[in-house]
């Protein structure tokens, strides 16, 4: 049936995509209020970009040494054709010729102890030689289960009982030559008296990143064969080098210690074992460690 002149109006609902608003016709009700537009999410941020050093340093660590020589390679390792690993407790790294020696306990170093060791072969100043050389005896390895490459470990040696009042004799004279020549600055040490020692007369070793604290050992073999004056004499030439390691110099027998042997009134002479490296391409044998030793 058709009603004349009658219109309806039928409630619509148009839904805009763009603002996403809903459009109602006409409501009986009255007028609503208009609905608020809904905001866009905002876009990602873009991704920063990967940091090439982080890369490495979650790259794997070197397994073996052919392994370590090839990182150092990429660390700007020259002059260097093979690299042998070693478990020695006082010498973490050293070279001769074509050959690195590196503690295996560097296996697992981060990156800048690792730039550290190629800086301390390839550096071209002493000075950054020497800063080399803190970096990579401030890195503490782990303690290897054994002492020697084929799993074997040789037991410390201890004074013998024989010998104790020797030890006692030359704690006190450390004393008194700290007092005398140190204003009394250096810290008490562990000292012991081996017969093992046979070519050498003494030696003093710091405190090791394994652990072991620092100590001067003098040869008993010494003490018999060159009196007990020479035996001091020893001792002051090893506080030298105590004194070196507690002021922050390389343990060594280089300018520093001649210089600080002079004014004790020893003589400087001894075999160096953490010596300047020279800028040549194929370096000579150098070494970065923890002990600095007298020889007869």
């Amino acid at each position: 049936m058709r009603l004349a002149g009658a219109f309806v109006d039928v409630a619509r609902q148009v839904v805009d995509p763009d603002t996403r608003r809903a459009e109602v016709g006409p409501d009986p009700a009255g007028p609503r209020r208009a609905p608020v537009p809904l905001a866009r999410p905002a876009p990602p941020a873009p991704a920063a970009p990967p940091d090439p050093q982080l890369a490495l340093d979650l790259a794997a660590h070197p397994r073996t040494a052919d392994e370590m020589l090839a990182r150092l390679r990429e660390l700007g390792l020259e002059g260097i054709a093979r690299c042998r690993l070693t478990r020695n407790r006082t010498v973490m790294a050293s070279y001769r010729g074509g050959e690195l020696r590196i503690h295996e306990g560097y296996l697992g170093a981060p990156t800048p102890v690792l730039q550290a060791v190629v800086t301390f072969v390839c550096g071209r100043t002493r000075a950054q030689r020497r800063a080399a050389q803190r970096v990579i005896l401030g890195y503490k390895i782990e303690r290897p289960e054994g002492g020697r490459p084929d799993g074997r470990r040789r037991a410390p040696e201890r004074t013998h009982a024989e010998d104790e009042p020797l030890v006692c004799a030359l704690a006190e004279w450390h004393t008194r030559l700290n007092v005398l020549h140190f204003g009394g600055r250096l810290r008490p040490v562990a000292i012991r008296v081996s017969r093992r020692l046979h070519s050498r007369l003494g030696h003093y070793t710091a405190a090791t990143p394994v652990g072991d604290t620092a100590e001067i050992v003098i040869g008993h073999r010494h003490i018999r064969r060159h009196g007990w004056d020479e035996a001091l004499h020893t001792l002051l030439h090893e506080m030298v080098h105590q004194w070196q390691d507690e002021t922050g110099h390389a343990v060594d027998h280089g300018r520093t210690f001649r210089r600080k042997a002079r004014e004790v009134g020893i003589t400087p002479a001894a075999r160096r074992t953490v010596a300047p490296t020279p800028t040549r391409a194929t370096p000579e044998s150098h070494a970065v460690g923890l002990r600095a030793a007298r020889d007869e």
